[in-house]
């Protein structure tokens, strides 16, 4: 499709609103073809790689508690600023690009982590490792919701929850790789050069400057329309050249209603898209403070209450973390069949179900442990990557990041708070009460999905969110 031709979309170009809709419409008859997986590639390789660089700190720690002789409330700061950072990261990073565009913010925020990779290097002490490290965290932090905003922008309704979720893997893939290199990198090379080698990656933004284009739909909603339109051709002139056939005319765009006066955190948090809000906060927080609270402190458990080996407790973690895995590309491969509303519903209540037989079995042996968190870990985690899909088709394009970066900081805040309940319940010795908090917390996360969650599936965005 030419330019010209692109120009006589239906939607006037005077009204964002009506071209944002239309250009919704013509990314409805786009094929999956190479150039979505090749953007989901190049994105999907910033995201990998900021997943890496989260787990590194983990595998650095014993060499920098030796090396500047740290105590128990320095390790446990160096391990959790950064986490603090990406809770920053992700509430800043969303109205930054509802405000700039999308890919620049994933661009700044994979450059910005190289960058501190290689500062890191170069710190003698804990103090300016931990202010740089807190300065990754946000980068991090922003990355990832923006990213799950930007793929969910650029697909069709048909299938998207395949194709976003099949995505959304390559970060837990990224943390595993991440634990298999760097146990294997840091005894061999030392930490220093672990960081040096992680900055590498920092060089993806400028890839992503080269072959993704901003986001269509932002560049119309925020008045670009000449810039939206060429975008939008170019990318369907791409297509048509992979497919070999010409492209169908688009369904007519459903009428827009007008922008509201005021949107960002006002609106965010009034009318509709306040429930969405509360609700989507609420699955976020309670998804990943039952999935944090469980793998933060499974290897203490099995070596401290079964009196497992260092060996052995690692393997039943890594055991349960790959359970995991799977439960995310089970979700991936059915989430458009089941539904996301479906989907966070029974996956909560199935893991809700697990950790109570687990809990009232005053934490059994630690098979059963192994047993009972493994199959809990497969809904949790199975839950939880659908969340990155489900938040941003609930929100326009003018508050989508920043709706999805409120879901990345209630992320973080579970991932927090999830490990320091359960620490501290695990400190009187009631491993039962352990797991039937957890219960709690997931049933929580069902019950609100079951009253205030809406369903997205095989639906337009501009649908879903007007």
């Amino acid at each position: 499709m030419t330019i010209d031709a692109a120009r006589a979309t239906p939607g006037p170009q005077g009204d964002s609103a009506a071209l944002a809709a239309a250009i919704g419409a013509r990314f409805e008859r786009l094929p999956l073809c190479r150039w979505q997986v090749m953007v989901r590639l190049v994105v999907g390789a910033v995201t990998f790689f900021e997943a890496f660089d989260q787990l590194l700190i983990a595998y650095a720690l014993p060499e920098l508690r030796d090396e500047w002789h740290l105590g128990t409330t320095q390790v446990t700061a160096l391990m959790t600023v950064g986490s603090i950072g990406m809770l920053i990261g992700a509430l800043a990073s969303g109205r930054l690009a509802d405000r700039i565009g999308r890919v620049k913010v994933i661009a700044g925020c994979i450059a910005l982590s190289g960058v501190c990779n290689l500062a890191l290097t170069l710190c003698t002490s804990p103090e300016p490792f931990m202010a740089i490290r807190f300065v990754q965290g946000m980068a991090i932090g922003g990355e990832v919701p923006i990213a799950a905003t930007f793929i969910a922008e650029i697909t069709r309704a048909h299938q998207r929850g395949r194709f976003v979720l099949l995505y959304e893997l390559v970060f837990p893939a990224g943390l595993t790789a991440g634990a298999l290199l760097a146990a294997w990198l840091v005894p061999v090379l030392g930490w220093r050069w672990v960081f040096g080698l992680a900055a590498i990656p920092g060089l993806l933004c400028f890839a992503l400057a080269r072959w993704v284009p901003e986001s269509p739909r932002w560049l119309a909603d925020h008045g670009r329309h000449d810039e939206a339109l060429e975008t939008m051709a170019s990318i369907e002139e791409k297509v048509e050249r992979i497919t070999g056939t010409p492209l169908p005319e688009p369904a007519p765009a459903r009428p827009a209603p007008p922008a509201p006066h005021k949107s960002g955190l006002r609106e965010l948090l009034t009318g509709r898209y306040g429930k969405r809000t509360l609700v989507i906060g609420l699955l976020w927080f309670t998804g990943y403070f039952a999935n944090y609270g469980i793998t933060s402190w499974l290897p203490t458990i099995y070596e401290d209450h079964f009196g497992l080996g260092l060996s052995t407790a690692l393997l039943y973690s890594t055991v349960t973390s790959c359970a995991g895995l799977a439960g995310c590309l089970i979700v991936a491969l059915t989430v458009d069949r089941v539904g996301r509303r479906n989907t966070v519903i029974w996956c909560m209540a199935a893991a809700a179900l697990c950790l109570l037989l687990l809990g009232l079995a005053g934490g059994g042996s630690a098979t059963g442990v192994l047993a009972w968190t493994s199959l809990a870990a497969v809904f949790l985690f199975g839950s939880n990557i659908c969340l990155y899909l489900y938040t941003p088709e609930l929100f326009p394009t003018r508050i989508r990041a920043l709706g999805s970066s409120v879901g990345g900081a209630m992320n973080r805040l579970g991932v927090i708070l999830g490990p320091i309940v359960v620490g501290a319940i695990y400190a009187g010795g009631a491993i039962g009460t352990v797991f039937v908090t957890l219960a709690a917390v997931a049933l929580a996360g069902s019950l609100s999905a079951a009253v205030g969650a809406e369903e997205t599936s095989g639906r337009t965005l501009e649908d879903v969110a007007p």
